[in-house]
């Protein structure tokens, strides 16, 4: 079994063999996120049902559809990491877009905020095509990884702080596993830099208090890594001109100039 886009087979599955088991509960995830491989994170992420409210719009998205999309199979689950399992770049958004990666099941893929976002990737080196569009659309990145740091899609793009501190432990967990390799992590808006300083110190990196505030362009040396901060490519910024592709590749680039890519 291999998690649509994920580039990872999710837990062994097959004759006596039981399905990944799923979290119920804040508890549940952390118990679960413990110890996990970055395969078993990718699999358990995919089948969480831990936050009620998150589950049900998911659910009623995938069942309901938008019109132009009515014919496609909605992934319609929690959607896990995509990228290198030994990144040595991180970007970190906010969530899952309800018509975009909760209908992909591949983060950042299907909607605007993820052409914009894979665009200025190729253009900087990152990833091997400039769109993504599906699971099988043969999109590779180069050394990077990308996550939500809540894996549902969540009702008006707005997670409660609940269902964040609820879904923590997963991309804490997979910090930990990616630090050996990890240089640098570029943080998408105010939310991904908040959760990015959350994980790392969970996964027991020195966060400075106070902890350095957001901002486009923010670099901060932080415990052998380096964070840098980039608006946030959802619609609002780039229909506006708050976040141009020029400021976009200015921080990519950055990234890649820092992790040696």
């Amino acid at each position: 079994m291999i998690l649509p886009g994920s580039g990872h087979p999710a837990d062994p599955v097959g004759p006596g063999v039981p399905p990944p088991v799923s979290a119920r509960s804040a508890a549940g995830v952390s118990r679960l996120a413990a110890r996990a491989t970055l395969e078993q994170v990718d699999a358990r992420v995919s089948v969480c049902r831990a936050c009620p409210r998150l589950v049900a719009w998911r659910e009623q998205v995938a069942h309901e559809r938008r019109a132009s999309y009515a014919e496609e199979e909605y992934w319609g689950r929690p959607v896990p990491g995509f990228g290198d399992p030994a990144a040595r770049v991180l970007v970190m958004g906010l969530a899952p877009a309800a018509h975009g990666a909760n209908r992909t099941g591949r983060v950042f893929t299907g909607d605007r905020s993820g052409d914009w976002l894979f665009a200025s990737m190729h253009r900087v080196g990152l990833a091997s095509q400039p769109t993504s569009r599906h699971a099988g659309d043969g999109l590779e990145l180069v050394g990077t990884r990308v996550v939500a740091a809540v894996r549902c899609a969540p009702p008006a793009n707005q997670p409660t702080p609940v269902e964040r501190d609820t879904c923590a432990p997963w991309v804490e967990r997979e910090v930990r596993l990616l630090l050996p390799t990890l240089r640098v992590v570029v943080c998408l808006g105010g939310f991904g830099w908040e959760a990015a300083l959350r994980a790392l110190a969970g996964a027991g990196a020195v966060v400075p208090r106070p902890r350095p505030r957001f901002g486009h362009g923010v670099e901060v040396a932080l415990d052998g890594l380096t964070l840098l901060g980039c608006f946030h490519p959802s619609q609002q910024n780039t229909f506006t001109g708050r976040l141009t592709e020029p400021m976009t590749d200015a921080v990519l680039g950055r990234a890649a100039e820092l992790a040696s890519l």
